[in-house]
């Protein structure tokens, strides 16, 4: 049955494929092989199918390789645009801290100004007291000068008709014109004593008057140049509370928890400013100096959001050129794959790379831990709390007090590490945070 099978197919193929002979000579005579058409169609279709298994794999192998090569080009493109992103956001922030440097110097100036146009204000007005004064009791004194003058002026008219009418000796009459005479003289003394004191205080009067005239004016330049010191303070208030209000709602803080917290903390630094002037009358303030009082105000408040901002990890770890190696969140684990909790950044770079403290805090460890390699914790205010991994060298001590910007150590490549790269963590307790959201946040600020 097998063969009837077999020369069917045979006979099928024989129009396509004809029976072959392959002669093979040798020493001890002349042998051949038949190729029947099945073996042919056999052997061709072997060849078809390694040749064209052999066209298909490499297929494969070009278009990896030209996809690889692509791959790599867009990674570098994308490695030098994230390095021109970098050096824009330092240019940025140096710009800003600028900006930030000259609005202090300024408001120290304005300060300095406002001060010493409250101490002449002062003396002009205890100056304008005085002559207020002294007008007074020269008024009092002409008064009674007048009175006086006009109380002479009808003694005298009553002793002239007195002498008109008397009809005594001649004796009497030449006494009483003797004491009229020196009663005249006295009284003409007198009114040339008022006269010159009117005169004298007419004067006063009048330089009283043009000395008010000078202070209404200088008062009036005062209060201009006033407006503008406190509109030039308040727009740099506003200009510098600015940043810091985008920065706290950026990384989902409540900035009036954070300042409550910071007000009602015993190892904050500063404290309340005091108004310039104090009134000792019990006298109502002037708009000037409530003005002034609520400028200080702000300035607290300005001042606690940048306490604030200096113990929170809103700066960057690495101040040098590096590259984000792996985010924050699910990944692929580099070692044994599968999908694993990322709960940090890493930053690769070179070896040795200074590591900065992104907040001021304290140093709660410094050493070796399982996976994490040397590793530096710090516990800063309000709960937070950051972890710098993988390090070549520790540069700080346990209960050390860091400041943001201090180097803390460099980098490295050791524990569970594939390379040099510092793996750098922000949490809340024991959760872990994205610290790129408060290192996007705090770029406009540090």
């Amino acid at each position: 049955m097998k063969t009837r099978l077999t020369d069917r197919f045979n006979g099928a193929l024989e129009r396509y494929l004809p029976e072959q002979r392959l002669f093979l000579k040798s020493d001890q005579g002349m042998r051949y092989v038949r190729l029947r058409p099945a073996t042919q169609a056999i052997m061709l279709t072997g060849s078809s199918l390694f040749v064209g298994w052999t066209v298909i794999v490499t297929a494969i192998f070009l278009i990896d390789s030209i996809s690889a090569g692509g791959v790599r080009e867009q990674a570098e493109r994308a490695q030098v645009a994230y390095e021109q992103r970098l050096n824009a956001m330092s240019e940025e922030r140096d710009a800003r801290a600028s900006e930030a440097q000259a609005s202090q110097e300024r408001f120290a100036v304005a300060m300095g100004e406002v001060s010493a146009m409250q101490s002449r204000l002062l003396a002009s007005e205890e100056r304008r007291r005085e002559l207020e004064t002294a007008v007074e009791v020269i008024q009092t004194t002409l008064r009674r000068v007048m009175t006086e003058r006009d109380e002479a002026r009808e003694q005298t008219a009553a002793l002239l008709a007195e002498i008109e009418a008397e009809n005594g000796s001649v004796q009497t009459a030449a006494g009483r014109q003797r004491e009229l005479e020196r009663t005249l003289e006295y009284l003409t003394m007198a009114l040339a004593r008022a006269a010159a004191q009117r005169d004298d205080a007419f004067e006063i009067a009048e330089s009283a008057e043009e000395e008010i005239d000078e202070l209404e004016f200088t008062q009036a330049l005062a209060d201009e140049r006033n407006e503008r010191i406190f509109a030039q303070l308040e727009d740099a208030v506003e200009m510098s509370m600015a940043p810091l209000d985008r920065m706290f709602s950026a990384a989902g803080l409540s900035t009036d928890d954070l300042v409550n917290q910071m007000r009602a903390s015993y190892d904050g630094q500063g404290g309340p400013l005091m108004p310039i002037t104090m009134s000792t009358r019990g006298e109502e303030p002037d708009t000037a100096s409530l003005r002034a009082n609520e400028v200080l105000a702000q300035l607290d408040m300005l001042n606690l959001h940048r306490m604030v901002a200096e113990r929170l990890p809103f700066s960057r770890p690495v101040f040098a050129s590096y590259r984000l190696s792996s985010p924050f969140g699910y990944r692929r684990d580099p070692f044994n794959g599968g999908s694993r909790l990322h709960t940090g950044v890493d930053m690769a770079g070179p070896t040795g790379t200074p590591i900065h403290a992104t907040a001021d805090g304290v140093v709660s460890f410094a050493g070796r831990q399982s996976g994490y390699g040397n590793i530096i914790v710090i516990q800063h205010a309000f709960g937070f709390e950051t972890r710098y991994a993988h390090l070549h060298r520790i540069r700080v001590t346990e209960g050390q007090r860091v400041s943001r910007g201090d180097r803390i150590g460099d980098m490295g490549s050791t524990g569970r590490s594939t390379g040099p790269h510092l793996h750098y963590e922000v949490r809340t307790g024991d959760t872990p945070r994205n610290p790129m959201n408060y290192i996007t946040a705090g770029r406009d600020v540090f």
